[in-house]
């Protein structure tokens, strides 16, 4: 049907779940990923979609390494224009830590064939960060970089339009100050919030928080850990580890927090987590913790959405919140319009990748 979008599913095993033995399993199963035995399912899947529906562009998207072998193939075999959605880096080298990823040599090895073939093959190669571009331009040169287009990660509109539709109701009485994070909160000294806690013990005990400060959690994925360090650092009287809601209420929280809270380490510096396009078209007060160096940290003064802060400095950090509470009590704290949101809608970034395809086809 016109308009309509089929699904189509392959054959495929998790090694992990399907072919382990005792929770063990050869790396050779699991390279590139543990679905390889997807690639020759998906293949045969592929061929006899594109001689039904004859599409005039194939295009795969990671981080199922996989996906970009039966892109490749399926090109190879057909002679249709390939797009491969690279997103993030399928290997990288960290170089704050020396660490490469991912850190197992077989695994990096499998995916490096991989990436070379889409560029050796792809017409256009798109990625969701600068830092990410780079990479790869840095790894295979200019003549491939010309190739390379950035479309980056974006919020869904309508569910925030429905969530804001939820709220309208109800006015919210506001009691003290509620600083939210919501997502995962990796532990680690590199992408934890272990300087943050230290921050706010330092302020707590110069009498600089707001009265009924609290930090909220919410959905951490290692509430053990975090709980842990909430006691080491005695900030139970400051800090909540929040349990997760459905999606929406979560939307409908960060919509009504009188500040929201990014965290992200130098190790992910390439990266931009969705989370941040999330919190920008809330449009609330964003303290951000990332590394001066990152993506994010570039897009946040380009659009001074934001007060900053290095994630791994306790000092710098009590500065950066005590401001950032001084400015949000004044009002004066950094806030994009809606119309800088816009741009990072799924709408926007569905046009500008329709656009991609278009330019290939032209």
């Amino acid at each position: 049907m016109s308009g309509a979008l089929r699904l189509e599913r392959a054959f495929a095993l998790d090694t992990a779940r399907h072919l382990s033995i005792g929770g063990r399993y050869p790396t050779a199963l699991a390279l590139p990923d543990r679905w390889r035995t997807w690639q020759p399912f998906a293949v045969r899947a592929g061929l006899k979609l594109i001689r039904h529906f004859r599409p005039r562009i194939i295009w795969s998207t990671y981080p199922v390494a996989s996906a970009h072998a039966i892109g490749a193939r399926l090109a190879r075999l057909t002679g249709l224009p390939w797009v491969a959605d690279m997103r993030d880096p399928m290997v990288e080298h960290d170089p704050y830590s020396g660490i490469d990823y991912p850190r197992d040599p077989r695994i990096r090895a499998a995916r490096l064939e991989i990436e070379r073939e889409v560029v050796r093959h792809a017409k256009r190669v798109v990625f969701c960060t600068a830092g990410s571009l780079r990479i790869s331009a840095d790894r295979y040169g200019p003549d491939a970089a010309s190739r390379f287009s950035i479309i980056p990660n974006g919020y869904d509109e309508q569910v925030f339009a429905d969530s804001e539709q939820d709220l309208a109701p109800r006015e919210r009485e506001r009691q003290g100050f509620t600083l939210i994070h919501s997502g995962t909160v990796y532990p680690g000294d590199d992408r934890g919030p272990g300087a943050l806690f230290a921050a706010l013990a330092t302020l707590r005990d110069q009498g600089r928080l707001p009265a009924n400060f609290r930090l909220s959690l919410r959905a951490t994925g290692y509430d053990a850990e975090m709980r842990a360090l909430v006691e080491s650092a005695a900030v139970g009287n400051l800090v909540e580890i929040a349990p997760a809601v459905p999606y929406r209420q979560a939307l409908g929280e960060m919509l009504q927090a009188d500040g929201l809270l990014l965290l992200q380490g130098a190790a992910s510096n390439p990266a931009i987590p969705a989370k941040l396009y999330e919190y920008l078209r809330a449009r609330r007060p964003l303290l951000a913790l990332v590394h001066p160096a990152g993506d994010s940290a570039a897009l946040l003064r380009e659009l001074n959405a934001a007060v900053i802060a290095p994630l791994d400095d306790a000092r710098a950090i009590a500065t950066a919140l005590g401001n950032f509470l001084d400015r949000c009590a004044a009002g004066t704290a950094p806030v994009v319009s809606k119309a800088v949101a816009d741009r990072f809608s799924r709408r926007t970034q569905t046009g500008e990748l329709a656009a991609l395809l278009n330019s290939i086809l032209a």
